[in-house]
């Protein structure tokens, strides 16, 4: 389901899901992991293992060199951006969250009624993928919820128009 590695002293330092189809863990426990803030200059081996997260994702080619350079922060920023979140090149305590699940985390569950920015990337990523026709108005009604639902039936998950972990995660799936 996932593979853990432990340094010397026992201390989990990576945990990485197996987020296969077939897989029911879509997400690892990152409790206990403590790991440095990352940006462009930052060296070491957090920066290596930083780099073996984004190729093991897809998102970083280049040389598992320990330096953050202008390479890892674009593919931290298009990581970050699969996954929701500010795309500022910098990781810090939820970019590494989502690195270790694959999966967008502190993610809230929006439904008919819901409003708001989380609601709108929903639409967007909807519109995008040509599940949604209706305008990016952050309101979740009848047209979001059709849509999400299409996109629930098409991902084989339960079709009760609730954006939840799993929806996030297929949505995330959608947004490259």
């Amino acid at each position: 389901m996932y593979t853990e590695e432990r340094s010397l002293n026992n201390e989990t330092m990576a945990l990485v899901a197996d987020t296969t189809p077939q897989s029911t863990l879509a997400f690892a426990a990152t409790t206990g992991v403590n790991k440095p803030t990352l940006q462009i200059g930052s060296t070491g081996q957090a920066v290596t293992e930083l780099q073996q997260l984004l190729y093991h994702w897809a998102y970083y080619f280049g040389p598992m060199d320990g330096i953050f350079g202008v390479q890892v922060q674009n593919a931290v920023k298009g990581y970050q951006h699969r996954v929701f979140l500010k795309e500022d090149g910098i990781v810090g305590p939820v970019t590494w969250e989502a690195l270790y699940s694959g999966a967008p985390v502190n993610m809230p569950i929006v439904m008919k009624g819901s409003s708001g920015n989380a609601v709108k990337i929903v639409q967007n990523v909807l519109k995008i993928n040509g599940y949604y026709f209706g305008s990016i108005d952050g309101l979740f009604g009848t047209m979001t919820d059709v849509a999400v639902r299409q996109l629930q039936l098409s991902k084989a998950l339960p079709q009760d128009g609730i954006v939840g972990y799993r929806t996030w995660h297929a949505l995330s799936k959608l947004a490259h």
